[in-house]
């Protein structure tokens, strides 16, 4: 698991009924084992949270950390999972006491694991037209559900 070390947003700006949170250099570190690793804004340099739900919007953006000539690239999504940002995140933008972390960050969690699923499933769907396999294309498809996703059979 990474622990977030430091983590102060250069700027602050709120958009109608979003907060983005801007980045900039050694305002960001993380620490992997005992090594402390800095943000460079080589990629995603903000993280857009919605001021309502509190919940993340740019799950997407990548950002970069760096220590020495090593580099650790995480998709927001991923850099929720597997470490501590979400309780600083909630020190940053004022969170209510009535929002319990562990509330949110399962939400998120979800929301990322049905997203991976329906990213999944379309990459599925490619490599069946790719391969011109009609078999698992027509199989693929029978799985959608009348609102255009789809249900995943548990083996």
């Amino acid at each position: 698991m990474l622990q977030v070390q430091l983590m102060k947003p250069f700027c602050r700006k709120i958009e109608g009924n979003r907060i983005k949170l801007v980045f900039a250099y050694q305002y960001f570190s993380i620490k992997k084992d005992n090594d402390l690793f800095h943000f460079i804004p080589v990629e995603g340099k903000e993280i857009i949270v919605n001021a309502q739900s509190l919940q993340v919007e740019n799950l997407s953006e990548v950002f970069v950390f760096q220590n020495g000539n090593r580099f650790i690239r995480l998709p927001l999504y991923q850099l929720l999972l597997v470490s501590d940002i979400h309780i600083h995140l909630q020190t940053i933008i004022g969170a209510d006491d009535q929002n319990e972390s562990g509330v949110i960050l399962l939400e998120s969690t979800e929301e990322i694991i049905r997203q991976l699923e329906q990213e999944n499933y379309e990459r599925m769907i490619d490599y069946a037209l790719l391969h011109k396999n009609a078999a698992l294309f027509k199989e693929l498809q029978q799985l959608k559900d009348s609102n255009g996703g789809y249900q995943v059979e548990n083996q």
